[in-house]
């Protein structure tokens, strides 16, 4: 860097210079709890310099399938006839067998207020799949179709006695230290020792998670992380979430759909460059010297995250954190090549905001390694991350191809979400991977954002293009062409080449709900409400409760008083573990609404995905039709009408849906979104849940039982008695 950029970078506030971004860590327990943490850390090591280089997160190594043993129950007692020797390849309709441990952690954050690491303590996945360099992050786990993955989950963590007190209430965050696994998004079976997370592992339990992959189901960008009912928030705030990947091999034919992995493939044969992109804000805090919770940490002391008292709206931006990378903070994305298509995963992993990413060009002059502070951000952002957005091809939502792709310069993702883009960096030079900015209504926070920086990515000479997008479809219809079965070939590339955009309809994984197929079937109504005014039970009275803020959901869009006072949905409440919210029927397809009456919540639902139909905005415009703009500007919704996904931003625009309720009238709020869903309940019966994805939110009660089973022939479910 020459005398005069420095002189320019520092009037700016901000640095060009290289700083360290990954601290090195070391495996800890927490001992005899906060009280001694201080004297614990004391003598941590600090962290070693290191480059603050993007890397896909590394692949949880397989393990020989395990026996039986005393402390993993479930286990076979015979010995496996897969030996270590003969461990599965990485093809279709293998076994695979993972292994995975929780333990306390110590390691370090970078945090660029500070220009400094500060020193963590915080719960993790740790074994030989996690890089010591990056802790808060857990491995990638890739799969094929057809696997049978059986993944080994040891709590380590110390004992917590709030993990057996029954007198705690269900909706009240506890047990901090017991925890399951979900593996969002799959199509597997919701019980046994499947993708159930009604099931607690508590410290000290180890357990086998077995999830038998269909043959048909798609490939695409999946996740894992815990979902203990209490404390699932608290330990995917720390970090604990990783990538699930299904990768597949099976090219289109004229009766059956393929996997669009076969179609991202370059002339030497092998797939284009795929960059895993895990999102996530580790929100953690300090202690000051009279025990209270404070963002501002000092060097000697040690951040934590032992409660979530502290989440709430615009408390990301208050903590002064940032949004992590696969556990970097803004990292330098390499070996990019200008011309060349690149696939990015996106995932959503955090829970405390929104984000919406730009690539934007950066001023030649400046050094890839040059970051912001917090209070340079708008100033660093103004002058260096200059160029024009770059265009990209959005082409799978929640890991479901798209039939129709989307050319967007800035995707938002909602906590829970994943999106894959296909990239191509017209020019050389360094680029900003910037967060837009975004109005209140459409963010987790509920405060206006600003721009800031994500990361930046370096790209080399290659192919300049002046087109980005016409290069992205020049390169997959010369792939169709030569990896393309000639029966589906001519079809796929009309797609590819469409006049009103491309489309990908020959990957698409599921075929569309019709009308015929919900016709007949009642409609399943789903409002989320967050305020007072809602009894502990509303079947039951004198009503108690009343007055304090709850976190519920309801199946009914009626508005009712209970307490004289607020207007709330009629039997709304907050979850009820011995209670089932909906018992849908096996072999059935549905049509949904979705509401929110307090706020904008995104809405999971587990096993099954559905398929979007309309997102009617609070004037009943469709704002999911192609190239729709809210009213506030918004583009989120656009183009997904017809999309596949198993998380969905419930919007709302009114302020007067916070806390302390509604006005007193009998009406729903005018300003609530109506979101038409269909889905089909296949293959799968037993017991799963439907929530919100601010997790803070799921653990106080904004979650429901949900229950698929066999028809009784009369419209119900069918249960043995004895």
């Amino acid at each position: 860097m020459t005398q005069p950029e420095a002189a320019s970078s520092a009037k700016r506030g901000w640095s060009m210079q290289r700083y360290p971004t990954r601290g090195a860590s070391l495996k800890g327990r927490l001992g005899a709890g906060v009280a001694t943490l201080g004297l614990m850390l004391l003598g941590a090591a600090q962290p070693a310099a290191a480059q603050s280089t993007f890397a896909n997160p590394p692949s949880l190594p397989q393990t020989a399938p395990a026996t039986g043993s005393a402390n993993v129950p479930g286990l076979p007692k015979a010995p496996s006839a897969i030996s270590l020797a003969t461990a599965p390849a990485a093809h279709a309709g293998k076994e695979r067998a993972f292994d995975l441990h929780i333990q306390y952690t110590d390691g370090a954050l970078y945090d660029p207020g500070e220009q400094r690491y500060q020193r963590v303590h915080l719960r993790s996945y740790v074994g030989t799949g996690v890089s010591p360099g990056t802790p808060y992050v857990a491995p990638e786990i890739d799969v094929t179709p057809g696997d049978t993955v059986r993944v080994t989950l040891h709590n380590d963590l110390p004992p917590d006695p709030s993990c057996n007190d029954h007198n705690i209430p269900v909706d009240q965050p506890h047990c901090n230290n017991g925890t399951n696994l979900h593996s969002h998004g799959l199509w597997v079976s919701p019980t046994g020792n499947s993708d159930n997370v009604l099931i607690s592992l508590n410290p000290g339990v180890s357990f086998q998670y077995e999830y038998n992959i269909p043959a048909d189901h798609p490939a695409g960008t999946f996740w894992y992380h815990p979902h203990r009912h209490g404390s699932t928030a608290l330990q995917v705030a720390s970090g604990m979430a990783g990538a699930l990947v299904i990768h597949g091999d099976r090219k289109p034919t004229p009766q059956v759909n393929g996997d669009l992995d076969t179609l991202l493939v370059g002339p030497d044969g092998k797939a284009f460059k795929d960059r895993t992109v895990l999102f996530q804000q580790i929100q953690y805090y300090c202690l000051d010297d009279k025990g209270q919770q404070t963002w501002n940490c000092k060097a000697n002391q040690t951040g934590i995250i032992e409660s979530i008292d502290n989440f709430g709206p615009g408390s990301w931006q208050q903590s002064g954190r940032w949004t992590s990378i696969n556990g970097v903070i803004m990292p330098t994305f390499t070996d990019a090549q200008a011309g060349t298509v690149e696939r990015w995963r996106l995932i959503h992993a955090g829970i405390r905001e929104t984000i919406n990413v730009e690539f934007h060009k950066m001023v030649d002059t400046t050094a890839a390694t040059a970051r912001p502070t917090k209070d340079s951000m708008g100033n660093f952002i103004d002058t260096v991350c200059t160029g024009p957005a770059v265009p990209y091809q959005v082409v799978a939502a929640d890991g479901l191809t798209m039939g129709n792709t989307l050319t967007n310069t800035n995707t938002v993702l909602q906590p829970g979400y994943r999106y894959d883009l296909l990239v191509v960096f017209p020019q050389a030079g360094n680029y900003c991977v910037t967060q837009k900015a975004q109005t209140a209504s459409n963010t987790v926070s509920r405060s206006d954002t600003l721009r800031s920086l994500l990361g930046v990515v370096t790209v080399r000479g290659g192919a300049p293009t002046a087109n980005p997008t016409q290069t992205l479809v020049n390169t997959l219809v010369a792939s169709a062409q030569r990896t393309m079965p000639a029966d589906v070939r001519t079809q796929i590339i009309a797609d590819l080449t469409a006049k009103d955009g491309m489309k990908l309809t020959r990957f698409v994984p599921h075929p569309t709900i019709t009308d015929d197929e919900v016709k007949g079937v009642p409609e399943e109504d789903m409002v989320f409400y967050l305020g007072p005014g809602v009894p502990d039970d509303p079947k039951k009275q004198p009503y108690t409760g009343l007055t304090a803020t709850k976190f519920t959901v309801a199946n009914n869009f009626e508005m009712v008083q209970y307490d004289g006072q607020n207007w709330v949905p009629k039997g709304t409440a907050p979850y009820n573990p011995a209670q089932i919210d909906r018992k849908l029927v096996l072999g059935t397809a549905q049509q949904w609404e979705l509401r929110s009456y307090s706020i904008s919540h995104p809405f999971h639902i587990h096993v099954n995905p559905f398929q979007i139909v309309a997102i009617y905005n609070d004037k009943g415009r469709d704002v999911s039709l192609p190239g729709a703009v809210d009213d506030d500007g918004d583009t989120q919704f656009a183009g997904l009408k017809g999309a596949w996904k198993d998380t969905l931003w419930v919007k709302t625009n009114d302020s007067a849906f916070a806390p302390p309720g509604f006005k007193p009238d009998p009406n729903p709020p005018i300003h609530y979104y109506r979101l038409i869903v269909r889905t089909r309940y296949e293959r799968y019966i037993g017991e799963f849940v439907l929530h919100c994805h601010i997790l803070d939110h799921e653990d106080q009660g904004m979650m429901q039982n949900v229950e698929i089973g066999i028809s009784d022939g009369a419209g119900g479910l069918a249960h043995a008695h004895h």
